[in-house]
């Protein structure tokens, strides 16, 4: 689901000033740290809008590759401080992952998913009430950070309730590797 945390026309901040240095010093990094995982506060400024990036993740959706896309451009941006706000770009990490450099151009320039990228964000900011962190697994809403192991057994409960309504909407023989009960 996309989320932008200020989305146009919200000035959006600069990376050299107090707020992003002090954030990013006390709380991104040390849990960056923490989990392993290796950011950069890109020093692009002022930080791009990602409207457009987001509506080539429409793109990207239909082609069957919203994933990879959302990893690369977040890749992108905050390992290889690239910036994606800008279409020359975008267009260049999207032909990296086998999408049609030209037809994902003219997606952006004309913004064909404009509408379907607004109608996400207000689903995400006011009915599902997103927050910057949030994960939906399965029934259960998570907001804020949480440790692999929380996440884990939220999956596990999740996977136990969908385990549980099979079990009780199917009677009769079970087959699996070692025969048929």
């Amino acid at each position: 689901m996309p989320f932008e945390l200020r989305p146009y026309p919200t000035e959006t901040l600069k990376p050299e000033g107090n707020y992003l240095q002090t954030t990013w010093k006390n709380s991104v990094y040390p849990m960056a740290e923490h989990f392993g995982v290796r950011i950069v506060l890109p020093r692009v400024s002022p930080q791009p809008y990602t409207h457009l990036a987001f509506e080539g993740y429409q793109y990207a959706k239909e082609k069957g590759k919203a994933n990879e896309y959302n990893h690369r451009m977040l890749k992108a941006f905050f390992q290889e401080e690239q910036d994606i706000g800008n279409i020359d770009t975008l267009t260049s990490l999207a032909r990296e992952l086998g999408l049609d450099k030209k037809e994902y151009r003219q997606v952006l320039e004309t913004r064909k998913y404009k509408e379907v990228h607004q109608k996400a964000l207000q689903h995400a900011y006011s009915e599902a009430n997103i927050q910057a962190v949030t994960f939906i697994i399965g029934d259960t809403k998570v907001q804020g950070m949480r440790s692999k192991e929380e996440l884990e057994q939220i999956i596990e409960d999740e996977l136990a309730k969908k385990k549980n309504f099979v079990d009780m909407n199917f009677e009769g023989m079970v087959c699996g590797p070692d025969g048929c009960s």
